[in-house]
């Protein structure tokens, strides 16, 4: 895509595309939410301010959204959220800092506000017949030996992959059963197939959903049932992740890495979309989830 495209240099055009995506049957308040605004066009209001005429609130397009408030220009931000959407590892801060020319504290707060629009709606993964893999990893440091209880400096974290779907990670404080088992009944429903390796903590969860596919990684067994069975999808994500983490970010803060981790499962979970359907889908979520520099920044004063 152009990224010299009006939208992502120009504040009307930027406005005026991000209001068709968000308001596609008209301005809709996000106080009332009812489809029946004014636009207000005089010369003393703000470009692109609307009125309610039921409960009389004013509103523009980033109102209750992770743009709200912000002193950045649309147009920079719809640009940020094409750059991060479209690289295939993410993208640091400080590029993003150079490429559009903020400060890089502004830049850092734009790309977790973005993270925050790319996390899903929670929904369970799978459903009846449907497969599930389940993984774990250390990131972000030496491996360590999985599942052992011992202390590592790498990061622990949970995925939960859909076949041809949905992925879904965690940051976790340790991989015990009890953990494991958390990830697994809280976001994966009870019909679906799961799929995972031998580890021990899965035995016991294994038990609470429709089918438990395992297979023996310690004897070599990479796949069984006609190649049904393995973790395959989930052990891909994993290298995608690793490779985000060395290429690009290098160290995430146990703080935030919940964000980061939602940037690898939206890029993975819209692997069928294009650059720009992907960014489309991430301006979509942008309502109902705001973030401020305080919530973001636990340093903050």
């Amino acid at each position: 895509m152009d990224i010299t495209a009006p939208r992502f240099t120009n504040e009307d055009s930027a406005r005026e595309h991000l209001e068709a995506l968000r308001w596609p049957d008209g301005a809709e308040c996000p106080h009332c939410g009812l489809i029946d605004a004014t636009k207000l066009t005089g010369s003393h209001h703000r470009p692109g301010l609307y009125q309610c005429n039921s409960c009389r609130e004013q509103f523009t397009v980033t109102v209750g959204t992770v743009f709200e408030r912000s002193k950045v220009g649309l147009h920079k931000w719809l640009l940020a959220t094409h750059l991060l959407c479209a690289s295939k590892k993410g993208m640091s801060a400080k590029q993003i800092e150079r490429m559009l020319g903020v400060t890089y504290k502004t830049a850092w707060f734009m790309c977790h506000r973005i993270r925050e629009a790319m996390k899903d709606d929670g929904s369970p993964l799978g459903g009846s017949g449907q497969i599930v893999e389940a993984d774990e990893a250390f990131v972000g440091g030496k491996k360590g030996n999985r599942l052992s209880g011992k202390t590592a400096p790498a990061k622990k974290v949970v995925a939960l992959i859909e076949r041809d779907g949905r992925a879904r990670s965690f940051h976790v404080a340790n991989l015990h059963a009890n953990n494991l088992r958390s990830a697994l009944v809280t976001n994966v429903d009870r019909q679906s197939y799961l799929m995972t390796d031998e580890a021990y903590a899965y035995r016991l969860v294994g038990k609470e959903f429709a089918m438990h596919g395992r297979v023996l990684h310690s004897i070599r067994e990479f796949a069984k049932a006609g190649g049904v069975v393995h973790s395959n999808t989930a052990e891909n994500f994993f290298s995608i992740l690793k490779r985000g983490v060395i290429g690009t970010y290098h160290h995430w803060s146990a703080a935030h890495m919940h964000r980061y981790l939602a940037e690898f499962d939206f890029r993975y979970s819209t692997k069928g979309s294009n650059d720009f359907e992907r960014s489309e889908i991430c301006l979509k979520n942008i309502a109902g989830k705001r973030l401020t520099y305080r919530r973001a920044n636990p340093l903050a004063a």
